[in-house]
């Protein structure tokens, strides 16, 4: 591409793009207005007919005030993290660590992707990794920019690792947890080892796949710095977001290790805490882990982290030897610096919101339910893999689509004499393909605001993964269909 044909290559912002979205929910709303449907219901109940209801100006102009509302957790944690990160980033330990591993790794780099994204696979595969991957994103941009790579690089590591997770999802309280849940609660009893396999073999191949896809960008990018597909203004505001690492040798001191060494420590009590420990049997850290938030290890949420990450907050500004008008403006210029991400998110749930205030989630549902109806096995997998394509675009959220969706689809299932444990992870591998690229993600949008890249750059460089990773994912699925 010639740097004239990327200067031209221009693209809207993420709020014009999600406040596009909320106008057209609304005007599909008015619409469908009035069309009636029966949706499923848990085992024992009794039918009742309902219709969408056309959005009122009023639903569209408090969208993202009820999106704020109803991803208030979320927000909190992520204002957090920002401050974290800033009072982190103010004590030069991040940069001096990042030089140091840079130094040891001199023409060794790649093998950062590979690691990396594995471990951010299996955060993604057993407890759904998604809004938790939001800090690793300028962090892994400046390393994989001093290591001679592009932002790409460092969003797909976090994002394609996290999401190949999320994908093959196996234990994930958030997907599989919760569609298993929704199968009890229409009289479907789940088989636990079926989706656990399903599940494993998606997450291998889905992973490796990723990885290749990665490291081979990885390896153009830093043989010719031109086969980036950044535009010109991208690059630019790469350089001087993340190129500061090594522009300025530093040593890397014992209060640097001190501070990175807390850094990782406060990094690995989240990732146990929001580990389902009690659904594997493990009750180790009942009760006596509940001191500091009055939830349990396992139990942990958005709440509880972000206040974790204020303590270490402090922890670290004590070990570099803050004042406490250092800590204050410090951590203010953080949670500023990351404002934006927030309002990405909070417009982002807006859409969710106005889905279910109009019924359009459960209308749209029903209709394309009725429709895979008497297909054979193999055209069921890809109607319903498709289906789920669709409804994850309009309902991101894992856990709020396989409450809304389950009963429908697994029941569905069930009564045409096909695997109902196949269709949860039906429903795992669409909603994690599509939130891979969904504008309607605020883990998307955030990750990609906070790397500096537009979208449209990003679904560019999505294109072929999701070619690849969808017709793998539906091999797989097809297979399992038939053969359980």
């Amino acid at each position: 591409m010639t740097k004239k044909s990327k200067k031209e290559r221009k693209s809207i912002s993420s709020f014009s793009i999600l406040f596009i979205i909320l106008i057209v929910l609304t005007i599909v709303s008015w619409i469908f207005s009035g069309q009636s449907f029966t949706p499923t219901i848990p085992a024992g109940g009794t039918e009742e007919v309902s219709q969408v209801v056309g959005a009122k100006i009023s639903d569209l102009v408090m969208a993202p005030f009820n999106g704020f509302r109803d991803a208030i957790d979320i927000c909190v944690f992520i204002l957090i993290l920002g401050g974290f990160l800033n009072i982190v980033n103010r004590t030069g330990a991040l940069e001096a660590g990042i030089q140091h591993i840079v130094r040891k790794l001199k023409g060794n780099e790649l093998v950062l992707i590979p690691i990396l994204m594995i471990l951010f696979s299996i955060g993604g595969s057993t407890y759904g990794m998604a809004e938790e991957t939001i800090p690793f994103y300028s962090l892994l941009a400046v390393t994989m920019v001093a290591s001679g790579f592009d932002t790409i690089v460092s969003v797909g590591t976090v994002m394609l690792g996290a999401g190949a997770g999320v994908i093959g999802s196996t234990v994930n309280p958030f997907a599989t947890g919760v569609a298993m849940d929704a199968l009890r609660s229409v009289g479907v009893t789940p088989n636990t080892g079926v989706i656990l396999a399903i599940g494993f073999v998606l997450w291998l191949v889905t992973t490796a796949y990723c990885i290749f896809c990665v490291m081979g960008y990885a390896k153009k990018v830093k043989a010719d710095k031109g086969s980036t597909i950044l535009s010109l203004q991208e690059q630019k505001d790469m350089e001087e977001s993340f190129e500061k690492i090594g522009a300025q040798e530093m040593e890397f001191t014992g209060k640097h290790k001190a501070i990175l060494s807390v850094f990782a420590f406060s990094f690995a009590i989240m990732v146990i805490s929001l580990i389902p420990w009690g659904s594997f049997g493990i009750n180790i850290f009942d009760g006596w882990t509940s001191f500091l938030t009055g939830e349990s290890f396992g139990d942990w949420y958005f709440g509880d982290l972000a206040m974790w990450f204020f303590l270490v907050s402090l922890i670290i500004s004590l070990i570099q030897g803050f004042s406490e008008k250092e800590i204050i403006d410090t951590f203010i210029d953080g949670v500023k610096d990351i404002l934006s991400v927030v309002l990405i998110i909070v417009v982002a749930r807006g859409a969710s919101v106005l889905m279910q205030v109009t019924s359009l989630d459960l209308f749209i549902l029903d209709k394309s339910a009725g429709l895979l109806q008497g297909l054979s096995p193999v055209l069921f997998v890809i109607g319903a893999y498709a289906l789920y394509l669709f409804l994850s675009f309009l309902i991101p959220s894992t856990s709020g689509l396989a409450y809304v969706s389950i009963p429908v689809m697994g029941a569905l299932a069930n009564n045409i004499g096909l695997n109902p444990n196949v269709m949860v992870m039906i429903f795992t591998a669409g909603c994690g393909l599509v939130n891979l690229i969904t504008p309607t993600s605020g883990v998307i949008m955030g990750g990609l605001e906070m790397s500096k890249i537009n979208y449209s750059t990003w679904t560019k460089f999505m294109a072929k993964p999701l070619v690849v990773i969808g017709l793998s994912n539906l091999a797989i699925l097809i297979a399992a269909m038939l053969l359980l």
